[in-house]
């Protein structure tokens, strides 16, 4: 069935099963290969992308659940303009292999958007189902605070 989707503002069409997870969809319909496959059971994170500005596995999420925009890690910022969360990333050198950070970004910025100034226990609860191999959740929860303090600035 043909169906229209709106990522990261741009309509894209696409003649596929209702039953297609996003993931692939983005990847291997659109070409936006920043959204990672990690485990296919939502249990990791490396997929998370946002639709109508809530986290969402997109592993998980069929065509015929999308609901809304979606918006990948290239729709959040570009090198030239990062958004905040993603300074924070740089300046706290959170990324070590860096296979799950498009996940975790996209996780931490729909925290910031629902909780300007989120505590440790909140950033902790939020990113709780976003895994990282190489365990850089200090950096992480570092970095939400610093985004958290830019957005503030800003």
């Amino acid at each position: 069935m043909s169906t229209t989707l709106r990522i990261n503002g741009t309509p894209h069409e696409v003649d596929l099963p209702d039953d297609v997870p996003l993931l692939w969809i983005l990847r291997d319909e659109i070409g936006l290969t920043g959204t990672k496959f990690g485990c296919g059971v939502a249990a990791c994170g490396a997929c998370t992308v946002h639709i109508d500005g809530e986290a969402v596995r997109s592993c998980q999420v069929a065509l015929s659940d999308v609901w809304g925009d979606v918006t990948t890690i290239e729709g959040v910022g570009t090198p030239d303009m990062m958004a905040a969360v993603q300074k924070a990333w740089v300046a706290n050198q959170v990324a070590q292999c860096g296979y799950c950070q498009s996940g975790q970004i996209m996780q931490a910025a729909s925290l910031l958007a629902e909780n300007p100034s989120p505590s440790d226990a909140e950033i902790d609860e939020a990113m709780q189902g976003n895994l990282c191999r190489c365990g850089t959740y200090p950096r992480i929860r570092a970095a939400i605070h610093d985004a958290a303090s830019m957005m503030k600035e800003a």
